[in-house]
């Protein structure tokens, strides 16, 4: 098992970094929107209500994942770092070296014809 977590580490680190992440920062907002909504409630002396609160967090969400600027920053410095195999933005050192490896050993046995 420990294995297993080791390879898909190495191979999808950028994603799961970036899961982490998003996961991280939800739950945070989800916490402290929760806490905007209950103590307005209760200013307002009214009871908390779910449907306030969904609404809210809602419209905020969304108004959070507008903002593409961060996500892409993130996104460029992580993948200087991290690896996602077979991933565009995340080429894969051992590939490109068996790559070129095999040019050079088709060249080889071209020039020995």
């Amino acid at each position: 098992m420990t294995k297993k977590l080791k390879e898909l580490w190495q191979n999808y680190s950028l994603s799961l970094v970036l899961l982490i992440l998003f996961l991280l920062s939800w739950i945070a907002q989800f916490t402290v929107q929760l806490q905007e909504v209950a103590n307005e409630a209760m200013i307002h002396g009214s009871p908390f209500q779910w449907s306030d609160f969904w609404i809210k967090f809602w419209s905020s969400t969304l108004q959070n994942w507008q903002s593409e600027f961060l996500q892409l920053f993130t996104f460029v410095v992580l993948t200087a770092y991290l690896i996602h195999k077979n991933s565009h933005e995340s080429k894969d050192s051992d590939e490109r070296i068996e790559k070129k490896l095999d040019q050079i050993l088709n060249l080889l046995s071209k020039n020995k014809e």
